[in-house]
C-alpha cells in the first residue's frame, strides 16, 4: 500500500502562483507513475500532469507550460508548481500514485489517490 497526502492549496488571485505537495509513504519502491489530477465542481475529474520514474513528464494541454511536475526521490515527495493561475483551474487537486507502466494520462493507471486540496483562483 501506498499512501498519499496532499497539501499547498488555498485561495490565490487570477495570474498568481501555488505550489502543491504529495508526500507519499509505505510501499513507494514499487511506484512507477505519479500524478496530478483535478475536480471542479459538476466537472469529471481530469489529467493535469504526471511523471515517471525515469522523470519523464506529460502534461494537460490546458495547463501546459504553466504548471511543472517535479519530484524529490529523497523526500518521497512530488511538487505541481502552478503559474499564471486562472479561475478555471479551481478545482480539488488530487495526487496518484500507480505500480505500473500504463497510460499517464488516465485515471485507471493509478492505483493510490490521496484526499485532495482545494485550489480557488479568484478573478
Amino acid at each position: 500500500q501506498v499512501q498519499l497526502v496532499e497539501s499547498g492549496g488555498g485561495l490565490v488571485q487570477a495570474g498568481g502562483s501555488l505550489r502543491l505537495s504529495c508526500a507519499a509513504s509505505g510501499r513507494t519502491f514499487n511506484v512507477y507513475l505519479m500524478g496530478w489530477f483535478r475536480q471542479a465542481p459538476g466537472k469529471e475529474r481530469e489529467f493535469v500532469a504526471a511523471i515517471t520514474r525515469s522523470d519523464l513528464t506529460y502534461y494537460a494541454n490546458s495547463v501546459k507550460a504553466r504548471f511543472t511536475i517535479s519530484r524529490d526521490n529523497a523526500k518521497s515527495t512530488v511538487y505541481l508548481q502552478m503559474n499564471s493561475l486562472k479561475p478555471e483551474d479551481t478545482a480539488v487537486y488530487y495526487c496518484a500514485a500507480g505500480d505500473r507502466r500504463d497510460i499517464l494520462s488516465l485515471s485507471s493507471s493509478y492505483d493510490y489517490w490521496g484526499q485532495g486540496t482545494q485550489v480557488t483562483v479568484s478573478s
